[in-house]
């Protein structure tokens, strides 16, 4: 067994002082093995995370929540960063990256014709939909997915605590939400196009935006994506698609390319500065200009990291053809889920994109046991595994034939608890969370 001591007692002081214990729902140790996850890292590199106690883990888990596709530490990245900051990060002046990077987005996505920037995914969406409701008068937004923790979004569940349950966290409370926004964000079901007419028919042209994500976890039918550009012209809404989680991973830009449907604004963050703080607003000019007629601004929006991060992580994902090495060994990943399931005779379903591969065991209301069990004997091969596989350009053949090797094991001991039905008690700890609840 790995002996991961000192994070766990960290942890444990950190939610006294930390409310939540952490600044990120995902990141918490309860998501993936309560008081067994090491909860703390001392240094990473490549695939490879040391955490405080000197253990070493190779991650076949999130790698950063998806915000380190090149891989931890890059090299080229963390160089450019190294040299921006010698150059001085902050100024009077603004730094000249900013106008590079707003080129660049646009030369990738010729239907684009403005940016603007924020640090972080949650408040990029909000940033988008201000421009938005600025740009149409209007205050609805009707949306599908998951699109972070501001206002506008929470709202949602003012109305009904369970709405935003099937957008991909359950348990998500609006305590803190002004209740004067209440039936101002209406979710919609995706690959449901008869849902999003429910809320047209209720709503009509009160709707400003209509907002989701191309692409998460399902591929879109076919017409679907075209539905929804159609509908949002002719309510006269924008349209919003949130690329934070599906930009840059099947192809250099937004997944929304591969369908061909554009929309009038695209988000990104996350994986488009490799770990740096850093997102990216991108939209039609008729559209964008609206943000002229609202305050919309911040200090920290325009220091050097961020921009010079992004150039540099995505002219290295173009030349190196980062996209095709992702999908090849989310593939792989994939590849031995279904052998080792088939060989062991266990339950599974696999979805989402080869580089954002998701695994599910279907056990019914044992599934999240099993799951935990899972992350547990996989932490005690030198694995954090977890249900998602995110893969990243820095995980070589090695590392997948390493991790075969343990899930083969692995799953050997959980087909035997299966049929024992005793995964409970096979646990060094309690089951793993699986959606949004309060620390004790």
């Amino acid at each position: 067994m790995v002996d991961c001591h000192t994070g766990i007692e960290l942890y444990e002081k950190a939610k006294k002082i930390i409310p939540g214990g952490t600044q990120l729902l995902s990141k918490r140790p309860e998501m993936f093995l309560p008081d067994q996850w090491p909860a703390y890292y001392r240094k990473c590199n490549g695939v490879e995370v040391i955490d405080l106690d000197g253990n070493r883990f190779i991650d076949m888990s999130i790698c950063g929540v998806g915000a380190c596709i090149l891989g931890y530490a890059d090299p080229d990245v963390d160089s450019a960063v190294k040299t921006a900051i010698d150059q001085g990060t902050m100024s009077t002046l603004n730094c000249p990256e900013e106008v590079e990077l707003a080129e660049l987005m646009c030369e990738l996505h010729p239907w684009a014709e403005m940016v603007r920037y924020a640090r972080a995914g949650g408040e990029a969406m909000s940033v988008a939909v201000r421009i938005a409701r600025a740009a149409t008068g209007r205050d609805r937004v009707a949306f599908c997915g998951y699109h972070g923790w501001h206002d506008w979004y929470l709202s949602s569940n003012l109305s009904d605590d369970s709405n935003l349950d099937g957008q991909l966290l359950p348990g998500l409370s609006p305590s803190g939400i002004p209740r004067s926004l209440n039936a101002t964000a209406i979710p919609f079901q995706y690959n449901q196009p008869e849902s999003l007419d429910s809320i047209i028919s209720e709503y009509g042209d009160s709707i400003g935006a209509i907002v989701m994500e191309p692409l998460r976890h399902t591929k879109p039918e076919e017409g679907f994506l075209q539905y929804v550009r159609e509908t949002a012209d002719r309510l006269g809404a924008v349209l919003i698609f949130d690329e934070v989680t599906s930009g840059w991973r099947m192809n250099s830009g937004g997944i929304h390319m591969l369908y061909a449907v554009n929309p009038d604004i695209a988000v990104f963050a996350k994986g488009i500065s490799n770990g740096y703080p850093m997102a990216a607003i991108i939209g039609i000019r008729s559209v964008m200009e609206a943000a002229q007629r609202t305050f919309i601004s911040s200090t920290y929006w325009t220091e050097k990291i961020g921009p010079v991060a992004a150039l540099t992580a995505i002219k290295k994902m173009i030349s190196e053809n980062v996209p095709a090495h992702l999908n090849e060994t989310g593939n792989l990943v994939r590849a031995i889920w279904a052998r080792m399931s088939e060989q062991y005779g266990l339950t599974i379903n696999v979805h989402g994109i080869p580089p954002l591969s998701i695994l599910t065991f279907d056990y019914g209301e044992r599934s999240q046991v099993i799951h935990t069990l899972f992350t547990q004997e996989m932490l005690n091969r030198g694995f954090l595994a977890s249900k998602a596989f995110y893969a990243t350009y820095a995980h070589k053949e090695g590392h997948v034939e390493a991790y075969e090797k343990a899930v083969k094991e692995v799953f050997q001991i959980i087909a035997d608890a299966v049929r024992a039905n005793n995964g409970e008690q096979l646990l060094n700890g309690p089951v793993a969370h699986s959606g949004f609840k309060r620390l004790a």
